[in-house]
């Protein structure tokens, strides 16, 4: 199998015949499979999915049991996949099957990924967009992602970095993160960005601010690091206010006077514990739940397995 093409499914029944239409159409003369992994949908995803994979030999259909996620989905997609290469898009053609050729052609180029760079032109909405910018930042912050890589869910990876991808058994992987801890030959091609086919995109602000804080403390311990060093700057500053007023007492006679700034510091030392314990809590929640070997996806059903 030379390309394997997995795309996570959520609500898009209305757009998937397209989908796997305008696919085909692409790889026609490449020995290519498309994976098709339904993320617990509330619509007749799943049912269009078994229809097409009737129609289209190619297709394969895995049904999880419930919505585990996007990353979750792609892992799940990727445990199934054969090909040398593996094609990781969105479901509702804001990513064009027509790049894909363009996307290998660019990693048969000695490159073990491929991004597709929206960075020019994308459709969405403006708080996605700050979304996207913070998500780049925070990327070059914690996974040591190149500053002029755009980091894109539509990209193309080749086969050892899939299997290194796989080996990874916790409950909240983030494809990207891993990728950048597996490998360093990471390239880009520009491509265009089209609006959603129809329907409204499912991602919201609460679940993408779930995302970002999944993926800031899943693969690095610097967050833990800045609480360590905001408790270190508090504590000294503390101190050294109390060595001051020691100083004035005894050197002028003077008395700290006004409950207003006591009371504005105790609240601003209680938040920033209550922030460290909240950052603490979340790593330990995550060693809680990796202990307990909580699954990353369960399937329920697959169709031309």
């Amino acid at each position: 199998m030379e390309v394997s093409v997995v795309i996570p499914v959520y609500n898009s029944a209305s757009i998937l015949k397209d989908l796997c239409k305008q696919v085909n159409s692409e790889l026609l003369y490449i020995d290519f499979e498309l994976i098709l992994v339904n993320d617990g949908s509330v619509d007749e995803s799943w049912s269009v999915i078994e229809k097409i994979a009737k129609e289209f030999s190619t297709v394969k259909g895995i049904s999880l049991a419930k919505n585990f996620g996007q990353d979750n989905a792609i892992m799940a997609g990727l445990s199934f996949s054969c090909g040398n290469y593996v094609v990781i898009m969105d479901d509702d053609l804001q990513h064009s099957p027509s790049d894909i050729p363009i996307l290998l052609e660019k990693i048969k180029d000695d490159w073990d990924v491929c991004y597709a760079d929206f960075s020019d032109n994308l459709h969405q909405a403006w708080w996605k967009n700050i979304g996207s910018i913070l998500n780049s930042k925070q990327a070059n912050f914690f996974i040591k992602k190149p500053k002029h890589i755009y980091l894109s869910p539509f990209k193309v990876v080749n086969r050892m970095v899939v299997d290194s991808l796989l080996e990874y058994k916790g409950t909240y992987p983030y494809i990207d993160g891993l990728i950048f801890q597996i490998t360093n030959l990471v390239s880009q091609v520009k491509v265009k960005h089209f609006n959603r086919y129809s329907g409204k995109g499912n991602y919201n602000l609460r679940r993408s601010i779930s995302v970002f804080f999944k993926h800031t403390t899943g693969f690095s311990i610097i967050p833990l690091r800045i609480v360590s060093l905001i408790g270190l700057l508090l504590s000294v500053l503390g101190f050294s206010l109390g060595l001051y007023y020691i100083y004035t007492y005894y050197i002028y006679g003077t008395t700290v006077e006004g409950w207003t700034s006591i009371i504005a510091m105790q609240l601003f030392i209680g938040g920033a514990i209550l922030l460290s314990l909240g950052v603490i809590g979340e790593y330990v929640g995550r060693s809680y739940m990796a202990i307990n070997r909580k699954p990353q996806f369960a399937i329920r059903k697959i169709v031309n397995d």
